[in-house]
């Protein structure tokens, strides 16, 4: 009996010290939250409400955790700051891990069911002791014990105009908590872009064309606003499965989203795409002198072939960024891939070559179709990555450094994006539009987006008829790098719905486009399906039928023709807000061969600044990308460095895309040129027109 009663008290000891470390008098926390969420504190007993936005209640807890004081907040997670020093104790899933967040993992009980019936609701223990002042951020399913007291902070309520955080190259003043976290997951409006609401009171110009997809720049104007849709090549399909790894599924095979880069030091263009059926495939390497005719290099990867990945790593989804800026010649690609299946790690590398990668570095956990890009305005790396608040969405992290910021934590992302109800579904599915993918590069002044919209059906559905699912392209703007304005909601490049290439599935692959002479080249992939090979001759449904075959094509977009502003016979005028700038040379993009285009510039005051009225103008009559506006008695803008004016156009039978004042007489706009092109030396234009 003395035996048994010592192994008991050992047993219950654990417990016990859960019990006093949670009771430790005294520890408060104040809860970070959005204006609109509920929390409370409430007492840890079988048939309490663990949630507050769901109904799941205890099951039993263990004896020493019955009359607890527990945090009550959302099933999505908590953010709290700690007031009054004190230990906790915490419950999380047994897929995350809080011993990265300091906490000390409690062995005795190991889990316990908190609720429900399956393994994923089971949780661990956890205990930490938490100083004045430090903060947690939990993921999902977390619970907090032990709070004696409860306060409240609300985030996001502060006024955009009130912000004191950093200021951009724009002059948009971020707030100080970055990336936000205010975003309302449950909400189906279109989210909010703050700096169109409230605008600099100067906007710096300096860096790039300055683009009318937005009203950022726009104080007044009569003109009308058009937005614009690429046009598809006629030659389209331009690279199909023909090699043995491409078809290395043992069906017809596929070449898909592929990720395009000017390589200046090679003067090729770079096309990484993906060989062979998602899922079962690899990465390849095609190069080009033009943009459109395509060679496979032979690699030392895997034998008389073009793979450019290591054998034996199977990517679901991957992005790569040509980093022409790295110090370290041994990270100037960079590739995130991430892995078949659910959520699990990814995987980050870097390479010399863009084909021998190197610094293989396992990520934080997201899910499959996530990818990343680069924000060159603010110097970070983002990862996007695949979330499911609002059906197929986006979460966020942005780091400095891409391989150290590449472990973050379950938590350390933000919600960002998703589909909403401007996303209208394919008329005749009972299906809700989702973000499959979201991806970006930097173009001249602004960062582009590509919103690949899956519309419907499901999976299981396409997957009975050997036909692709409808996912489509659509263009988005931002000019912080978090916030997106999508003005114009049409399929940009849509499937085409029927018997060809690109029935549905049409995908993007990471920079989004390439700058080649006066046009944009916009990659993207697409999925014909496989009718015929959907029920195999056992009768059974062959699901990689839906994604085969698959093929590259091509869709191109005059540059900076996403948007312009366009007058008729009567003159129209468009004055833009107060803006500043360091060049001394005005340009323009107009379409205007029958009709007219001049400009003048007007002070503070609102007076015309001479020489530089509409009668000394010089009128331009001309279709051109890069045409120079210039004024009797002016050489140039200099004398009006560094000084707040605006700029006003006046038009007539034309359209104007983008205005821009450049340092030289080139035209150069020092802004970014995506996935660059030939002419160009890096990821800016410093050369005007390319030779």
């Amino acid at each position: 009996m003395k035996l048994t009663l010592r192994l008991l008290i050992l047993l219950l000891a654990p417990l016990a010290a859960i019990h006093t470390a949670a009771a430790a008098p005294g520890t408060s926390l104040e809860v970070v939250h959005r204006g609109t969420d509920s929390f409370e504190t409430a007492t840890f007993e079988r048939g309490a409400r663990l949630f507050t936005d769901r109904p799941y209640t205890i099951s039993e807890p263990p004896a020493a955790l019955k009359g607890q004081s527990f945090l009550r907040t959302s099933i999505e997670g908590l953010r709290v700051r700690c007031t009054v020093a004190g230990t906790i104790t915490a419950l999380a899933p047994p897929d995350v891990p809080l011993e990265t967040y300091g906490f000390e993992r409690i062995s005795e009980p190991s889990t316990f069911q908190l609720f429900g019936t399956n393994a994923h609701e089971r949780v661990q223990l956890y205990r930490k002791t938490l100083a004045a002042g430090e903060t947690l951020k939990l993921g999902k399913w977390s619970i907090l014990l032990g709070v004696e007291r409860i306060t409240s902070k609300a985030i996001g309520t502060e006024p955009w105009p009130q912000n004191a955080g950093e200021r951009l190259y724009n002059g948009i003043q971020l707030p100080e908590e970055w990336p936000p976290q205010d975003i309302d997951t449950r909400s189906d409006e279109p989210k909010a872009v703050p700096y169109l609401e409230h605008p600099p009171k100067v906007i710096r110009i300096d860096t790039g064309r300055q683009l009318f997809v937005d009203d950022f720049l726009i104080e007044r104007t009569d003109l009308l606003q058009t937005y614009h849709l690429p046009e598809k090549y006629a030659g389209n399909p331009i690279l199909k499965a023909e090699t043995g790894l491409e078809r290395q599924t043992g069906i017809i095979g596929g070449t898909g989203r592929p990720c395009v880069w000017w390589n200046p030091e090679k003067q090729l263009f770079y096309m990484w795409y993906q060989a062979g059926t998602y899922f079962r495939g690899t990465i390849a390497l095609a190069t080009s002198k033009d943009g459109i005719q395509w060679d496979r290099p032979t690699l030392d990867i895997n034998p008389d072939s073009n793979q450019a990945l290591p054998s034996g790593f199977q990517p679901d989804s991957y992005g790569i960024v040509a980093d022409w800026e790295a110090q370290d010649p041994m990270q100037r690609f960079k590739l995130f891939a991430t892995n078949p299946g659910g959520k699990q790690a990814a995987t980050s590398f870097t390479s010399a070559d863009g084909v021998h990668w190197i610094n293989k570095t396992e990520t934080g956990q997201t899910g499959d179709r996530s990818s990343m890009f680069y924000n060159p305005f603010r110097k970070k790396w983002v990862y996007s990555l695949r979330s499911n608040f609002h059906g197929r969405s986006r979460d966020y992290w942005e780091c400095g450094d891409f391989l150290a910021g590449a472990k973050w934590r379950s938590s350390d992302p933000v919600h960002w994006i998703a589909a909403d109800r401007l996303d209208t579904p394919e008329p005749g599915y009972k299906h809700q539009t989702q973000l499959y993918n979201h991806d970006a590069v930097a173009y001249e002044s602004l960062m582009l987006g590509f919103f690949e919209l899956h519309r419907g059906p499901e999976n299981d559905r396409c997957e009975r008829m050997g036909l692709p699912k409808l996912n489509e392209i659509s263009f988005g703007y931002s000019r912080d790098g978090f916030h997106w304005s999508r003005p114009d909601r049409r399929a940009h490049i849509p499937a085409s719905r029927r018997d060809s290439w690109d029935r549905g599935f049409v995908e993007s692959g990471g920079n989004i486009c390439a700058v080649v002479g006066d046009k944009l080249y916009f990659y993207h992939s697409g999925c014909r399906g496989d009718m015929d090979g959907a029920i195999g001759k056992n009768g059974k449904i062959n699901g990689g039928s839906m994604y085969d075959p698959n093929c590259i094509g091509i869709s191109t977009l005059r540059r900076d023709g996403f948007t312009s502003l366009d007058a008729g016979a009567s003159v129209g005028t468009l004055t833009t807000r107060p803006v500043v700038f360091s060049g001394s040379h005005l340009f323009v993009n107009v379409d205007c061969p029958k009709g007219e285009l001049k400009a003048e510039v007007v002070g503070e005051d609102g007076t015309v600044i001479a020489p530089f009225s509409l009668e000394n103008c010089t009128p331009v009559h001309s279709d051109s990308t890069l045409a120079a506006i210039t004024w009797k008695d002016a050489p140039d803008l200099s004398e009006l460095a560094g000084k707040p004016v605006r700029f006003r156009f006046t038009l007539r039978r034309g359209s104007l895309y983008a205005f821009w004042v450049s340092r030289d007489a080139t035209g150069r706009s020092d802004g970014y040129v995506a996935g660059g092109g030939p002419g160009y030396t890096g990821s800016t234009d410093t050369v005007g027109a390319p030779k």
